[in-house]
């Protein structure tokens, strides 16, 4: 039997309570839905006229891809990108907020059909059922430090700890250099945790996404810089699906993003977050 969407998300900030690595907020916001919920089983809906609602799970804070803004509106480039892919190809879609973690879980488990969530697309997550779509951004992961570190190099590391994040590309970063440069690391549950923990000096730096990083410290205000020449060659991030009989939702997913990339659409929207 299929366990709720809402009872596999208390299991998982359970399973972050019990190893000391989540925050109250993170759990606070892991526990809203950023569009509509997914409802009381999980299960995809049919609309009255039969028409299928997507159920999408995705993280609460990895701005600038998803996160809250001021008005308390669920806001960034993965949110804005399927917003324009479902327009283009004409489907609905529920999106709900619950952590990177979780999310995963209920793609899983089968609570949602699909996960967009900054996921880096690579061979350990499809050799784990990940069945992605075609990269709709490349990112670099990068280390960070607290201002005015003496943090310049990878050597510097030696006898240090580093803050990670539980599931990313940057953790995998950080794990292929440790041995090499003689650092340990410290595994949290979300970002802000894992940026707390180097300002508060426990950790002398971290890694996160260099397009994340940067927008944090640029809006977040934090006590952060990122160091030149500390940064991965990077990969493409991609939304994922977990079941083939979501084959069409990912089928979709694929067909509208090369319609919003020729349409000039997707640029509007990395412009719109980065700049660029």
């Amino acid at each position: 039997m299929k366990k709720p969407l809402a009872l596999l998300l208390c299991s998982a900030m359970v399973v972050g309570a019990l190893v000391g690595c989540g925050s109250k907020e993170a759990e606070t916001k892991a526990a809203e839905t950023t569009a509509e919920t997914a409802g009381e089983t999980g299960e995809s809906k049919e609309a009255a006229d039969g028409e299928k609602t997507w159920l999408i799970a995705t993280d609460t804070v990895f701005k600038p891809f998803e996160y809250t803004d001021e008005n308390g509106d669920f806001v960034g480039i993965d949110v804005d990108i399927l917003q324009a892919i479902s327009e283009d190809q004409g489907f609905k879609y529920e999106l709900s907020s619950l952590g990177f973690d979780a999310a995963a879980m209920a793609v899983q488990a089968g609570q949602a059909d699909g996960i967009i969530a900054g996921a880096t697309i690579k061979q350990e997550r499809i050799d784990a059922g990940w069945m992605f779509s075609d990269g709709y951004y490349n990112a670099t992961q990068t280390f960070a430090v607290a201002k005015g570190s003496d943090i310049k190099s990878f050597e510097d590391l030696s006898g240090k700890n580093v803050a990670v994040k539980q599931g990313t590309a940057g953790k995998d970063f950080a794990d292929s250099l440790k041995d090499e440069y003689g650092f340990t690391v410290t595994v949290f549950e979300d970002s802000p945790s894992m940026y707390q923990d180097v300002v508060t000096g426990n950790s002398v730096a971290c890694v996160e996404d260099t397009p994340i990083m940067a927008a944090n410290i640029k809006e977040g205000g934090l006590e952060l810089e990122i160091p030149e020449g500390m940064e991965s060659e990077g990969a493409p991030y991609g939304f994922a699906i977990m079941d083939e009989k979501n084959q069409e939702l990912l089928d979709m997913f694929n067909a509208g993003l090369k319609n919003i990339q020729e349409n000039g659409k997707y640029d509007e929207i990395i412009a719109k977050y980065l700049g660029e």
